[in-house]
């Protein structure tokens, strides 16, 4: 077993138990991909074929809005799962792109091998329950911060949690992130 199954199958296992069998048969439903600093993995306006788990780099989720400015929606790192949800679950075009922020490699899962893995193994549907409810707790996290905390506050926050985040990404990705200006992001934590 190489270091990125590894990274996979110890990533399912913090949550649900595997015998070899088992993670040969996920691990088929898999498809290994890497991508460049900077390149687009899904443009908006596209449709989505698949979710990805990041083995390695970092990828940034945007929205652009109607006077072309792009709004960062989420981040994911090595360990993370990243796609537009909606458009991945419900067959439509994508209202968000997904960009990396440095050289990426993930593994990725389509729409039908995520309903074949999880009809052909229950208990990778209690895995992806348990990530999805992670999501919606963060998400719920995210838009209470925005209602109730100020510019610092957020970031703080996001120092808090995730420390590593604010060394790899460029500081206009970081203020689109947390809702301000470059200018004001500066003027704040200088």
């Amino acid at each position: 077993m190489n270091n990125f199954e590894k990274a996979l199958r110890n990533h399912i296992e913090q949550i649900v138990p595997l015998n070899d069998e088992e993670f040969r048969f996920i691990l088929s439903h898999f498809k290994l991909e890497k991508y460049n600093k900077n390149e687009v993995m899904i443009e908006e306006g596209s449709f989505v074929d698949n979710v990805y788990f990041v083995l390695s780099g970092l990828v940034k989720l945007i929205y652009t809005d109607g006077n072309a400015k792009q709004n960062t929606v989420s981040f994911a790192m090595e360990d993370w799962w990243e796609t537009d949800f909606e458009a991945y679950y419900t067959k439509s075009k994508s209202t968000l792109s997904l960009e990396c922020i440095e050289d990426t490699l993930v593994y990725s899962l389509s729409l039908e091998n995520f309903e074949k893995l999880c009809s052909g193994l229950q208990k990778m549907e209690r895995f992806f329950l348990r990530k999805s409810i992670a999501g919606h707790i963060g998400s719920q996290r995210r838009i209470l911060s925005f209602i109730t905390s100020s510019a610092r506050e957020r970031y703080e926050q996001l120092l808090g949690r995730n420390p590593s985040l604010l060394q790899r990404v460029p500081k206009s990705v970081l203020a689109s992130y947390l809702g301000v200006s470059r200018e004001t992001l500066s003027r704040l934590f200088s």
